[in-house]
């Protein structure tokens, strides 16, 4: 199968990717508590719809509604038979969408984590989370994906797990993970320790990077991270819209359009190639994106007092790394950098 990512990798400069999908399902109808994937045998039109919004607003690639669509996560739905079926449903919607579009968009198959902690602090062993993330990727093979995309990785040991998966399907991928614990994932992975786990991968992703995480300050600290660890792979930030707050009984994000357009240039002029949104960013947002990315000139790399300037404060006083690795010296350094 032609990696038609890493093609348009070469002939642009940086891509524009999706937003959130759960979010704007739930301004669709979705209910707290039900599975996402299930629409895309019961509503199908609205999952056309939600990947068209990204499409229509400029992305060049989008990611399949079938992120919670591996047999542990939809085991809590009764569903764990139809894992298949659901996800090569799901990436045929975005399949046939992408081939009616004049221009060329990616189709990256989601695949998120399996909730299960990994042994040994858990009890899920290597070879299940393999044939888990396996099963998963041949259904998204089957609908039609140009790339397997796993997101929202917080453990070492199941991007292991995804990576090995996909090369028993034959596909390319992408990976990132949420830095969410000050600068830190869940299990305590840093920036720098991520860039070392891909360098060391058999088969390394086309492009890695971040996802969702916290506040957009925040995600481009870590592309920091990963920029000053020398890696030449394409960089991923897919940072969510500002920072969630509860309100009148949901969850609302307050990063408005035009904040994230700062932040899809920052990430550019950062390091990353691949730029969009995670939870609360919609067509809107990705549409303030696109102008601005196509219309800003480069500038240079930004500091983390420019970056906390347009964006907002960091939520966490350093980048994750530490104070005995030389965390503190990196950030310096960065700053003087520019």
């Amino acid at each position: 199968m032609t990696n038609a990512l890493s093609k348009m990798l070469a002939e642009k400069e940086y891509l524009l990717a999706d937003g959130a999908t759960g979010t704007n399902l739930f301004n669709m109808g979705l209910q707290s508590g039900d599975a996402p994937e299930l629409w895309n045998l019961e509503e199908p039109a609205k999952i056309t719809a939600l990947y068209k919004g990204a499409v229509d607003a400029g992305s060049d690639l989008f990611l399949t509604n079938t992120f919670g669509g591996n047999a542990a996560r939809l085991k809590l739905h009764s569903e764990e038979k139809r894992v298949r079926e659901l996800n090569r449903v799901g990436a045929e919607l975005g399949r046939n969408l992408a081939d009616k579009t004049e221009r060329k968009v990616v189709v990256a198959g989601s695949v998120g984590p399996t909730g299960e902690i990994m042994e040994p602090v858990g009890s899920l062993s290597h070879a299940l989370a393999v044939e888990i993330f396996h099963e998963q990727a041949e259904g998204l093979k089957e609908g039609g994906v140009d790339v397997l995309w796993v997101e929202t990785i917080s453990a070492a040991e199941e991007f292991r797990a995804a990576a090995e998966a996909f090369a028993l399907a034959g596909m390319p991928w992408c990976g990132t993970m949420s830095f969410d614990t000050a600068g830190r994932t869940m299990m305590g992975i840093t920036s720098a320790d991520l860039v070392q786990l891909v360098e060391g991968l058999p088969n390394p992703p086309v492009a890695f990077g971040a996802n969702c995480g916290t506040g957009a300050s925040d995600i481009l600290r870590t592309v920091l991270g990963f920029v000053v660890q020398g890696t030449e792979r394409p960089i991923i930030s897919k940072g969510n819209a500002g920072i969630p707050k509860y309100m009148h009984g949901h969850i609302h994000y307050d990063g408005t359009p035009e904040l994230m357009a700062d932040y899809a240039v920052m990430a550019r002029d950062a390091g990353a190639r691949i730029i969009g949104g995670c939870c609360g960013t919609t067509p809107e947002h990705l549409a303030h994106m696109r102008e601005a990315l196509d219309t800003r000139p480069r500038g240079e790399r930004p500091t983390l007092e420019q970056i906390t300037a347009a964006l907002g404060a960091f939520t966490s006083a350093t980048d994750g790394t530490g104070d005995d690795d030389g965390g503190e010296a990196r950030t310096r350094r960065r700053r003087r950098r520019g």
